[in-house]
């Protein structure tokens, strides 16, 4: 058994699934695997799932979760737009008007956002 050939599966944790699954399924698009008295399971492609688990009181991480590497961030960002996702300006970071952030000499674009329990998820762009 090789962990290079197993598929992952990411975990997030959610205080309240009733608001958090609608927009895993409609805001970013993922299907629906699975579900049952404790997580709903959603396909994240190539065979990678993710575990939306519930946690009463659980409240997000101010560092990122989970992100996704995508080929043109400006369309991946504004198709999130479009269906409601709100992008996150930090402070000091000098992100642009489309809040994504370049970092000082070139390299990836990252653009953060969060889920309904504040969890910060992520799209980057590879230079």
């Amino acid at each position: 058994m090789s962990l290079l050939t197993a598929k992952p599966i990411a975990f997030i944790l959610t205080a309240d699934r009733s608001k958090a699954k609608p927009f895993y399924a409609g805001a970013l698009g993922l299907p629906i695997l699975s579900e049952d008295d404790f997580a709903v399971t959603f396909d994240l492609g190539d065979g990678a799932t993710i575990r939306l688990t519930d946690l009463p009181g659980h409240t997000g991480a101010s560092h990122t979760v989970l992100g996704w590497g995508v080929a043109d961030i400006r369309t991946a960002a504004a198709e999130l737009k479009a269906k409601g996702v709100t992008f996150r300006v930090y402070e000091g970071f000098g992100q642009d008007a489309d809040a994504i952030w370049s970092p000082p000499g070139g390299g990836a674009q990252v653009a953060w956002f969060t889920d309904p329990d504040g969890n910060v998820l992520s799209l980057t762009q590879f230079a």
